[in-house]
């Protein structure tokens, strides 16, 4: 079973760093025990120009949890199957997604 830290713990996302990739921009709060991300895909980013090479991988090959809080992000997965999800939905992408497009 994972370790965690019981305590209390807060960070704050606007004072940390973008770590940017073409229209893809990320900030990661680092918890004990835990990361959370703020990514923000601007209209026209795609995985295959703008994080394929930083990857180093064709696909993201990370699964993630996420909730859109604007705009509309359409996922394809390596099966060729696709969905669009939009503000206030929550998403779960399985190992194998990419072209993340902004929308």
């Amino acid at each position: 079973m994972p370790t965690y830290n019981p305590t209390m713990q807060k960070a704050r996302i606007a004072d940390i760093p973008a770590d940017v990739h073409g229209l893809i921009s990320k900030k990661t709060a680092q918890l004990d025990g835990v990361a959370v991300t703020e990514v923000t895909f601007h209209q026209g980013a795609r995985w295959s120009q703008d994080l394929k090479a930083y990857a180093g991988t064709d696909l993201c090959e990370l699964p993630h949890v996420a909730l859109v809080t604007a705009g509309t992000l359409r996922v394809l997965l390596r099966d060729g199957s696709q969905e669009d999800f939009s503000a206030g939905e929550v998403m779960l992408l399985p190992p194998g997604h990419g072209r993340l497009v902004g929308r």
